[in-house]
């Protein structure tokens, strides 16, 4: 078939199709990679996947065939070229691919070729854990990051800025350039030299406090390190013929491993509570037994007392509440030993506080801060006076390793220059880039060195979890101490070594990108193009959150970034986050967030790239919801603020990173866990049309979108959220679809008729499909990824010639107990990753 060789408008693969089921098969599979992964620099909450963003920048720039009918005259050839495209996108988005230097060449050469070799510089204005820009780097193009909050500028900063400024360099720590004959290459010699001097940083930490963590006796008589130490807090039973210190414990567990099982138990002793470590699977803790606190209160373990949980809140308030050492975990041949606690084990931990620790109260945040209720009200109330001591002392020693490391520097040759704040590429600067790296280490312990940090019996993951195992900071009863200078997970080594990893597969075959401080809704859009994840209403709270990170951060490297680090606290008032207790309410909270949001996508509308569409990432709020609830708003309210910002909406990408099926619930199933938005600037001059007008360009445009998307291996179950895109092209190209009685249409009524559409166009499609897909797509658009009757799932495959026993061996559902569910795109690659080959 001949395509139509009229002049065209010259679109980007993101405005047609994109290989989406491989795309989301590789952001899933990325959750379970660490090493070398950036997650393992620096925590940030809610990171995009690598592989996304790669794939994303990649056709933003890159042109779709149907842009050239000259070259491609025909349909076939178009979709012969366009899957050429889509091969280079699989490939990019295995992580094992990263640093495949012919890949990413190829992918150059593709963004040169589609950009007259001038591609434009790429701007992520909420950039966060610095995913987007990095990516921009990999893929050769200038990158640029900003954000409000300082400890996101200076994750940016580690990740695009410092690599590439000290690339090829071989160490300078004395002696650790011999171990290498060949050159550096890449970020490695600056890998090993955050190696080195936090080795150094960890012995010299040893001298000064390692008497704080005495070795653990073991049966035998031998002695072993221990790994941490389990307490419980306590507080006073108030039942006046116990009065024990009676211990809030939420899991006796410590090792749930098959003929390895270890768990507490407690006794009461002369008024007293002791703990011994149990093994006997047997007499092991059940689900009504396990720990002394619920969601409604505890039970003391003396006297059987029922305590109301505010009784435990004004203890704490009170500055009644204490801790208990329950047990000790040393390390083992390949194991965990479990101990029971020691008087010695119990004084040791008792230490003054240090005086110098960064102070600040937590945010009056109630939903993600549970402590104050508890009289945790503070930065250094989250930490025992031992774990402040540690922090404090290794963050001292960034300081003293900065200045090694310039006179190692300086000895090697290199000259001494500005600081890295400055610009500096010489000695001075490397000091400063090298302690940064340090200065996360410290920040990085911080979490894993909390009295939030508890510790997980799971046989596979037996360890101590970190503070931010969710996006919140919970009230723990019983929590894990790590000790800072063992070899086991949580210990100050184990941060450097995430960190060096890193680094020795940083980007740095570019030029250096930028990581500024800025806030979006005031800052400049000009000449750049746009790839960014915002935030998205009150799903998290950064600023209040990483401040637990900052005041580690301010501390160590307040000298080595000192604009960055200005404040006391991170920035809070003008960040575009909906927090009902800043904005006066939830309305007001609204209100600041929309307004905030339009503002931002206003100025960058002023100075928008018109040949490239802007990608906007838009995270889903996990909620149930009908068709008239508050998740469904939540898009058309985002919808709505883009198309009154100026812009026409060109495409809307789901994007599924979750492992094995964790889909939203029934109203809100057909959305993915977050969407790219493809956004073009409209005409100022762009103009109306009535809603005939607008449904018989629905009518006349759907149906050759649809195809495209087909051609661009996109899951069935995609589908229907994808096409929303071309309709959405359709209603903000129009400066306004007028309804019946005058009015301009809303957004919700927009995606209503273009459902209809969808759904015309669909069935009448239906027959280009094989009998599987032909179910997959009418059961997904009843019943979305939930289950369904059997028999209703049964009439619908007969009438569709298709069978479900065969749609159930072919792992496209399951049917069990009467019920039939479709396996979500995910859950199926991994499905497929599992059979052997």
């Amino acid at each position: 078939m001949t395509a139509d060789t009229t002049a065209v408008p010259r679109r980007k693969l993101i405005e047609v199709a994109l290989p989406l089921e491989k795309i989301n098969a590789e952001s899933a599979r990325e959750k379970s990679i660490r090493h070398g992964h950036p997650s393992t620099l620096h925590l940030w909450w809610a990171r995009r996947p690598l592989a996304a963003a790669r794939a994303v920048l990649f056709a933003q720039l890159v042109d779709d065939p149907s842009s050239f009918p000259d070259r491609f005259p025909t349909d076939e050839a178009v979709a012969k070229e366009r899957k050429r495209l889509h091969e280079i996108i699989e490939q990019l988005v295995v992580w094992e691919n990263a640093g495949d230097e012919n890949l990413l060449r190829r992918a150059r050469e593709e963004i040169l070729a589609s950009s007259d070799g001038n591609p434009p510089p790429i701007l992520d204005p909420f950039a966060g854990g610095g995913t987007i820009p990095l990516e921009a780097q990999r893929l050769g193009l200038e990158a640029h990051a900003s954000d409000l909050n300082p400890v996101a500028v200076l994750i940016n900063k580690a990740l695009i800025e410092i690599p590439p400024k000290f690339a090829g360099r071989p160490p300078v720590f004395p002696g650790a350039a011999d171990a290498q004959i060949n050159t550096w290459p890449r970020a490695t010699g600056l890998a090993e030299d955050v190696r080195r001097y936090g080795q150094w940083m960890r012995d010299e930490a040893e001298k000064r406090i390692g008497r704080l963590y005495p070795k653990a006796q073991l049966p035998d008589g031998s002695e072993a390190t221990v790994i941490a130490w389990i307490w419980a807090r306590t507080v006073t039973c108030p039942n006046p013929a116990c009065s024990i210190a009676m211990p809030l414990v939420r899991s006796w567990w410590l090792g749930k491993k098959k003929n390895k099982e270890a768990y507490v138990v407690p006794s009461v002793l002369n008024g007293k509570v002791e703990f011994s470590i149990g093994h006997d699977p047997k007499k092991a803790p059940t689900k009504d037994t396990d720990g002394t606190v619920g969601r409604t209160g505890a039970v003391c373990v003396g006297c059987g007392a029922a305590v109301e949980l505010k009784y435990i809140r004004a203890e704490g308030r009170a500055g009644r509440m204490g801790t208990k050492l329950m047990a000790t975990v040393a390390e083992g041949e390949r194991t965990r030993i479990y101990l029971e606690p020691t008087s010695e084990h119990e004084e040791a931990a008792q230490v003054d506080r240090p005086i110098d620790v960064p102070d600040g109260d937590l945010a009056k945040n109630t939903r993600d801060f549970k402590t104050p209720n508890y009289g945790i009200t503070s930065f250094v109330d989250l930490f025992t006076s031992r774990q402040l001591t540690a922090l404090a002392t290794f963050s001292d020693l960034v300081g003293e390793a900065r200045e090694r490391v310039l006179e190692d520097a300086l000895a090697a040759g290199m000259p001494e220059g500005e600081t890295l704040e400055k610009g500096g590429i010489g000695a001075v600067a490397y000091a400063d880039a090298v302690a940064t790296y340090l200065g996360f280490s410290v920040s990085r312990l911080a979490d894993y060195g909390s009295s939030i940090s508890t510790w997980m019996p799971d046989p596979k993951n037996e360890g101590i979890r970190n503070t931010f195992a969710r996006q919140a900071i919970p009230m723990t009863w019983d929590f894990a101490e790590a000790n800072p200078l063992s070899s086991a997970s949580g210990n100050f080594w184990f941060m450097i070594r995430g960190i060096g990893r890193t680094l020795d597969v940083a980007v740095t075959r570019s030029h250096s990108g930028s990581a500024l401080q800025r806030n979006a809704a005031d800052r400049e859009y000009n000449n750049f193009l746009i790839s960014t994840d915002p935030p998205y209403y009150d799903n998290i709270g950064y600023s209040d959150l990483s401040d637990f990170f900052y005041v580690w951060l301010r501390r160590s490297l307040k000298y080595i970034h000192p604009e960055v680090l200005s404040t006391m606290l991170v920035p809070k008032s003008e960040e575009l986050v909906a927090n009902p207790y800043r904005h006066n309410g939830k309305s007001g909270a609204h209100k600041f967030f929309e307004e905030g949001f339009r503002e931002v996508f206003r100025r960058a509308r002023e100075t928008a790239l018109p040949d490239y569409p802007t990608a906007v990432y838009y995270a889903f709020k996990q909620q149930s919801s009908d068709d008239h609830g508050e998740a469904s708003t939540g898009w058309e309210t985002l919808l709505e603020g883009m198309i009154r910002s100026g812009w026409s909406i060109v495409a809307t990408w789901p994007l599924r990173s979750e492992r094995g099926g964790r889909m939203i619930s029934v109203g809100t199933n057909a959305l993915a866990s977050s969407i790219v938005l493809a956004l073009k600037p409209r005409p100022v001059d762009a103009s109306t049309t009535d809603r005939r007008g607008f449904i018989n360009a629905l009518k006349a445009e759907l149906p050759g979108a649809l195809r495209e998307l087909q051609q661009g291996a996109i899951a069935p179950v995609d589908l229907p959220q994808a096409a929303i895109g071309p309709g959405m092209a359709v209603f903000s190209r129009f400066s306004g679809v007028l309804a019946d009685d005058g009015s301009k249409m809303t957004v919700r009524a927009a995606l209503a008729r273009i459902n209809e559409i969808l759904d015309e166009v669909l069935v009448e499609q239906e027959g280009d499909f094989d009998p599987d897909t032909r179910f997959a797509i009418a059961w997904f658009r009843q019943y979305g990824f939930d289950a369904g009757a059997f028999g209703d799932a049964d009439n619908m495959a007969r009438a569709r010639n298709a069978s479900l026993e065969h749609l159930e061996r072919s792992g496209i559902l399951t049917s069990r107990a009467g019920k039939v569910a479709l396996l979500s795109p995910v859950a199926l690659a991994e499905m497929y990753a599992a059979l052997p080959r």
